[in-house]
């Protein structure tokens, strides 16, 4: 599968090559152009290339990677629909992003009581969207082994054909994906300052 990235920050370069390790193919944008992300494309080697946002978004699933305050533009001047958007954005108010229980705080009143994820939906009509990817930090999934812990990645979307397509996309990456439902009630439970945001949690198969 091609898999497109709006952004190229630490899920890109994270996620991304778990994906290649798979056997997915990725372009990677941002908005600075892909001659800008040439070192980033050689890193990840020959399963990814940089491309343009249009490029990104041509793929088979687009990721949403950005930083919550680019989100409008990052998703400005697309044709969304009918397109596997996954949103792996969190909504922290400031580009640097605030853990502390103030910060999510601010974040949380800041959304008026909708997931950040349906605010995403607004702003990419059409889109079919999936809240994935973004209910754990990219520092806790840098190992790249074949025997790396399957990694508990929260799903939620309205689409059922789309939510499938994405998770059978991260399982194939070797993390375990829960569907946890809608973007309204599943991703209130792992949006960022949600109970299930920020939990490092494992699939462990019971030896019988």
């Amino acid at each position: 599968m091609k898999i497109g990235f709006i952004g190229a920050g630490k899920v890109a370069a994270t996620f991304g090559r778990h994906l290649i390790n798979a056997g997915h193919r990725i372009v990677i944008s941002n908005s600075r152009g892909p001659e800008t992300l040439a070192g980033l494309v050689a890193d990840l080697g020959p399963g990814a290339s940089a491309g343009t946002k249009q490029q990104a978004v041509e793929c088979d699933v687009v990721i949403l990677a950005t930083n919550w305050t680019s989100v409008p533009e990052a998703l400005k001047g697309v044709d969304w629909r009918g397109r596997i958007l996954v949103d792996g954005t969190n909504a922290h108010m400031d580009d640097k992003p605030d853990i502390s229980l103030e910060g999510v705080a601010k974040s949380a009143a800041a959304l008026k009581r909708r997931t950040s994820s349906e605010m995403v939906a607004e702003m990419a009509p059409g889109a079919r969207l999936v809240k994935s990817i973004s209910n754990i930090p990219m520092a806790w999934i840098q190992d790249f082994s074949p025997n790396k812990p399957r990694t508990v990645v929260f799903t939620s979307g309205d689409d059922g054909e789309a939510k499938k397509i994405v998770v059978d996309l991260i399982d194939s990456a070797s993390f375990a994906a829960i569907d946890l439902g809608t973007l309204a009630k599943g991703g209130a439970f792992h949006q960022v300052g949600a109970p299930l945001s920020g939990l490092d949690l494992n699939l462990v198969q019971r030896l019988r």
